[in-house]
């Protein structure tokens, strides 16, 4: 296992979602601001890492392992958080976290078979609402006359549209793979 700065960093991402739990349950108004803070500091250092790993030359099977599951972990706790909160409608965050498990699934089962299926630019908005979502409605009190809760769930909305979309594109392009069966 390669301890590269990228791998230091992603595996901070995901020591912090134990302190992510902590910040949001603490007792205090401020526990959404902590919670959300903690939020924007793993998701931003997610893309921080892929650009440090790939602007370095240090791309790493063990990294490759290791940050998807950082990301879903991050996002599947805080999903749940907002749903226990009520803050997050729970059939959009059974949709959300449903796709992930099946597409995490779909894409190990292809890579037993040497197969890759590109991730769609669908994809890649979807992350976007989805961390846009979260943060909104971590913070969800109002913003300069912007309600959070509302942009989050705008945003909850959006994720949860692309994110079948975007599950429907991936299953589409690893159907031949999936015709051939066993």
């Amino acid at each position: 296992m390669n301890w590269t700065i990228s791998n230091k960093i992603t595996a901070m991402r995901i020591i912090l979602v134990p302190v992510l739990v902590l910040t949001f349950y603490f007792p205090t108004p401020l526990s959404y601001y902590a919670s959300g803070l903690v939020f924007a500091i793993a998701g931003w250092s997610d893309l921080l890492d892929g650009y440090l790993a790939r602007k370095r030359g240090e791309v790493t099977a063990f990294g490759r392992f290791l940050d998807p599951i950082a990301d879903k972990l991050l996002v599947t706790v805080a999903l749940v958080l907002l749903v226990d909160a009520d803050f997050a409608s729970t059939v959009l965050v059974l949709i959300l976290i449903s796709r992930e498990i099946i597409i995490g699934g779909l894409r190990e089962w292809l890579a037993e078979r040497d197969v890759v299926v590109h991730v769609s630019q669908m994809g890649k908005w979807k992350t976007v609402s989805q961390m846009f979502a979260i943060e909104g409605l971590l913070l969800h009190e109002g913003f300069f006359g912007l309600s959070l809760f509302e942009a989050g769930t705008f945003f909850l909305w959006l994720a949860t549209i692309l994110s079948v979309w975007s599950g429907y594109e991936y299953i589409k392009g690893a159907l031949p793979e999936l015709q051939k069966g066993d």
